[in-house]
């Protein structure tokens, strides 16, 4: 068997595809993969920065609101003042003020203004239980003297707050606090120039508060708080927290290594770290940073950390993989292709112009065609394009008289106003917006009185042009918004939409009876002619299409037994019941 040199290229070009993609997907996996962990190191060290800088925007907070709360008139009162003591509505006024705290903050879960005498005795105190708020009150208040967010934020100076170590809170009637990892800041409350008389004290959740601070973050990423001798405050595994609170010491740079710079104080502020086995799916991106605690001078410090999988790292390298095999698959037919090519070269147009059939026999549109060619391909463009425009012609001579046929259907031959069928549409569409409106219309029948004897004297010729004349007067006689019909004959019917008063409609009846008592000019001929009107009245007169035409057609009959050319409203005792 003899290979062609179209089969031999394409074993070549395969070939030559495979290897050439082989080494640069390996390089490119290689490299893709490296510069995957450089960027997640920089994107986690970000943000741990920014995480940072929120958690002390939140410590931040909570002191400016215990500042807030030591400041307030409340607070002044419910310690009374002189040889007054406060009285129960001070005190209530100030727990009210805690708890509209509490309820913007669901990160607080206590406050309490403690006295500086009387052994630190709670004054005011609300604690978060479950879902709702405690006021603690009475001989459940306790002392607090003993506590070191006290005494030592009654010797801070105005406008100073105190904030206490992380610790499990293990304070007895804690409600929702107790037994969990808590923060408090204290501000003192000064009741002369230099003399603190009380602090107030806000408890906060931690763990709850850094739910609140990771709630943008990742959710690959793990968050890790130490305090400044290394035992962790916040784990990914609980067990690991508050090591020291059960006798035992679990510390941050025990399992990182590379963070004992920052506990010693030796060293940046920041460390970054990627663990990078070559296959296994193990190893972690980890950034550590150092933040001040407390006030200035105190020397304590936190330690920040943020940690994400290799795994969640690199795992676009595994799609660049996959991708690079489908590359190298490809490229491996590239030689069988060939041929297809070739043949699409004369298929693409033919494709192109069958989809320029299907769209303009699904949306009517012209699409471009290969015009330009001078092949038989080109010739057929030209010879689509043709039978498109000329379709389209048709189509629109065809939607135009759909529409004329649509108005016939609907209107009056010779007049030109709505017919039968649109006025009972019209009924009906004013009916429904005059039920949910509440409103009121106006049934109006017109009869034009001895139309026959101008038939039979004048001729039909002067008939048609007579009522033709009388429906220009008719609709010169109402709104635009108003409808005037020819029900058959020389019957006509005026619909006045909205209406306020039976007055406004019998007023608009008497316009049109006037108008027709005017002489008619007809084709030489001057012509006079009366009219018989009925009113009927939506509501009063009829809740439907059908009642209301009968009111209309009792009215209409009392008008011609009165001799005509009148303006006849439906009596109650003639109008229709149904």
């Amino acid at each position: 068997m003899k290979f062609g040199i179209g089969f031999k290229l394409s074993v070549l070009l395969a070939s030559f595809g495979l290897l050439a993609m082989a080494i640069v997907g390996y390089y490119s996996y290689a490299a893709s993969r490296s510069t995957l962990v450089l960027a997640a190191q920089r994107d986690l060290l970000t943000a741990t920065k920014v995480l940072g800088q929120n958690y002390q925007v939140s410590l931040d907070k909570a002191g400016d609101d215990a500042l807030l709360l030591s400041t307030l008139v409340a607070t002044q009162a419910a310690l009374g003042s002189g040889t007054s003591g406060a009285t129960q509505r001070d005190l209530n006024a100030l727990a009210q003020t805690f708890e509209a705290m509490l309820k913007i903050h669901p990160e607080y879960f206590q406050i309490r203004l403690i006295r500086a005498d009387q052994h630190g005795l709670e004054v005011v105190r609300v604690d978060r239980d479950g879902t709702g708020l405690t006021r603690v009150e009475g001989g459940d208040l306790q002392e607090k003297a003993h506590y070191p967010y006290v005494f030592k934020a009654l010797q801070l100076k105005p406008g100073r707050v105190y904030l206490s170590d992380i610790t499990i809170n293990r304070e007895l009637g804690a409600h929702a606090g107790l037994l969990k990892p808590t923060l408090r800041v204290a501000a003192p409350v000064f009741t002369g120039p230099q003399h603190a008389s009380a602090v107030v004290v806000i408890n906060i959740d931690l763990n709850r508060m850094f739910l609140k601070l990771k709630a943008d973050l990742p959710a690959s990423y793990q968050v890790y708080l130490a305090n400044q001798w290394g035992d962790y405050l916040v784990h990914p595994d609980a067990s690991q927290t508050f090591g020291f609170d059960q006798g035992r010491r679990i510390l941050v740079q025990e399992a990182f290594e590379f963070v004992a710079p920052l506990i010693s104080g030796v060293g940046k502020d920041v460390v970054t770290h990627a663990q990078l086995p070559t296959w296994s799916p193990g190893g972690d991106v980890t950034a550590f940073s150092r933040l001040p605690f407390g006030g200035v001078g105190e020397g304590r410090f936190v330690v920040l950390g943020l940690s994400q999988p290799i795994a969640d790292v690199v795992r676009e390298t595994t799609h660049v993989a996959w991708n690079t095999v489908q590359v190298i698959l490809v490229l491996g037919c590239i030689a069988v292709l060939v041929a297809v090519l070739v043949s699409r070269a004369v298929t693409g147009p033919l494709r192109a112009m069958a989809r320029a059939v299907t769209l303009f026999s699904r949306q009517h549109v012209v699409s471009q065609l290969p015009y330009a060619r001078d092949d038989e391909l080109g010739q057929l463009a030209r010879s689509l394009n043709e039978m498109q425009t000329t379709i389209l012609a048709n189509m629109q001579e065809i939607n135009e008289s759909r529409r004329t046929l649509r108005h016939l259907a609907q209107h009056d031959a010779l007049t030109g106003l709505p017919n039968r069928t649109l006025c009972d549409d019209r009924i009906q569409q004013a009916l429904s917006q005059a039920k949910r409106d509440m409103g009121r219309l106006a049934l109006i029948f017109v009869d034009l009185d001895d139309f026959k004897s101008i038939n039979d004297t004048y001729g039909h010729h002067a008939g048609d042009l007579l009522l033709c004349s009388a429906a220009r007067r008719m609709e010169a006689c109402v709104r635009n918004a108003d409808t005037v019909g020819r029900l058959g004959g020389d019957e006509f019917m005026v619909l006045l939409a909205t209406i306020d008063l039976e007055q406004d409609a019998t007023l608009v009846a008497g316009k049109i009876r006037d108008a027709l008592s005017l002489p008619f000019d007809l084709d030489g001929s001057r012509l006079s002619i009366t009219c018989s009107i009925c009113v009927a009245i939506y509501p009063e007169h009829g809740a439907d299409a059908i009642t209301l035409s009968k009111s209309a057609d009792a009215a209409m009959y009392l008008a011609k037994e009165g001799g005509g050319n009148r303006v006849q409203p439906v009596w109650f005792g003639a109008a229709a019941t149904g």
